[in-house]
């Protein structure tokens, strides 16, 4: 199913949008809500849903359709993504980083020999991938790679680390950033693809995180990792503009990922606050618990138009760096403000893991610092409205 808009921007989705909106709200209630609480108390990779979302083609919404995928627009991405964090945000990181930064990067750059070897069964959800660039002294530094690919004629010698790396253990195709001519600078920068089982690639430890527990988050290390030249991506030195553009849209998913956190720490606030009766009535009629859910409500309609808006862009072509950065920034921060929120709504319900908002809350503080932080978010913005 193709949607792409070509006229205005218009406050009312499509018929087909709002399709993709039910099935992914279907898919969450369905699949993902039994057991969330428990794969995040003991850490449990979703890897059984996940092959669902595949198969329905949540993993490859974007791509074009000869190469596996859904053909979608980023406004059915962005709306099924935010469905699917009101339920299990580790489930939705591993679909963000699956659409927006493999199979992108990869139907935008690749060959035609990447896209049918590893771009199809990405889009099918038949493998998962990974995205590397992070790494122990380079996180918001991305300039600063120490992993290195040298090259050896007909491939590279990849060695280094890389950390927090998103479906670390789970994935099959990793994208991996490495520097090949150090006195280049960020010019001198590669992005290759390395398949899980290359001699020499290890996985390590499993991070213990605060939140998104049942995410896959390792890292990865490369000891004289032969690469073959056809898996770098564009031409020699790419690599860092390859990953600064995949994570333009990056942060779109991102952002529509912490609109879903507190869109569905709010429902459950409000649900929670028709129910709980406080002095002989339930606390919704309470005006200071109403003042909460109006603002509550103020800030996610706000946040949502602001990642549409850059979903918006980018399926017009036009340039959507900036709009992406003030839909994460934004988004991002309103989601810790709500969730820390509802967990107030609820009271001491609300920090029991019963009750969901204290795991939303949990969840909520990483979209604040993965693929690029606030604090980088205003640096792209300031550069951007400083032209």
């Amino acid at each position: 199913m193709t949607q792409v808009m070509t006229e205005g921007p218009s406050f009312r989705l499509s018929e087909e949008h709002l399709e993709v909106q039910r099935a992914a709200r279907e898919f969450a209630q369905r699949e993902l809500l039994p057991g969330v609480i428990e794969r995040d108390t003991h850490q449990i990779f979703p890897a059984e849903q996940i092959k669902k979302m595949g198969e329905l083609g949540f993993m490859g919404m974007m791509v074009d359709p000869k190469y596996g995928g859904g053909g979608m627009d980023t406004i059915s991405y962005v709306l099924a993504m935010e469905e699917i964090s009101k339920i299990d945000a580790s489930a939705s990181v591993c679909m963000s980083v699956n659409n927006s930064l493999v199979c992108w990067g990869l139907e935008k750059y690749g060959t035609e020999e990447q896209k049918q070897k590893y771009l199809v069964p990405l889009a099918k959800g038949e493998k998962i991938g990974a995205f590397c660039l992070s790494e122990p002294e380079a996180g918001s530094d991305a300039t600063s790679q120490r992993t290195t690919a040298e090259d050896k004629g007909d491939y590279y010698l990849l060695n280094g680390t890389k950390n927090w790396i998103t479906n670390g253990s789970s994935a099959s195709t990793y994208i991996v950033i490495a520097q090949t001519h150090p006195e280049k600078g960020h010019r001198g920068i590669n992005a290759l693809i390395v398949e899980k089982g290359m001699e020499g690639f290890t996985i390590g430890k499993k991070e213990d995180k605060m939140g998104i527990r049942g995410s896959d988050t390792h890292s990865l290390m490369f000891a004289d990792v032969k690469v073959p030249k056809e898996n770098r991506i564009g031409e020699d030195g790419f690599g860092f503009k390859f990953a600064m553009q995949t994570l333009n849209g990056g942060r779109i998913g991102i952002a529509a990922q912490a609109l879903g956190i507190a869109a569905g720490a709010y429902e459950l606030a409000l649900q929670y606050s028709k129910e709980r009766k406080a002095f002989g009535r339930p606390i919704c009629e309470l005006q200071a618990i109403q003042f909460k859910l109006a603002e509550m409500y103020a800030k996610i309609e706000a946040a949502r138009l602001l990642v549409y808006k850059a979903a918006y862009l980018k399926d017009i072509g036009e340039d959507y760096a900036l709009a992406a950065a003030t839909a994460k920034l934004y988004a991002s921060e309103v989601a810790m403000w709500v969730t820390t929120e509802a967990v107030q709504i609820h009271g001491g319900y609300g920090y029991v893991k019963e009750y969901h908002v204290e795991r939303l809350m949990r969840d909520a503080k990483i979209t604040q610092i993965y693929e690029g932080t606030s604090e980088i978010q205003k640096i792209v913005i300031a550069r951007n409205i400083l032209k």
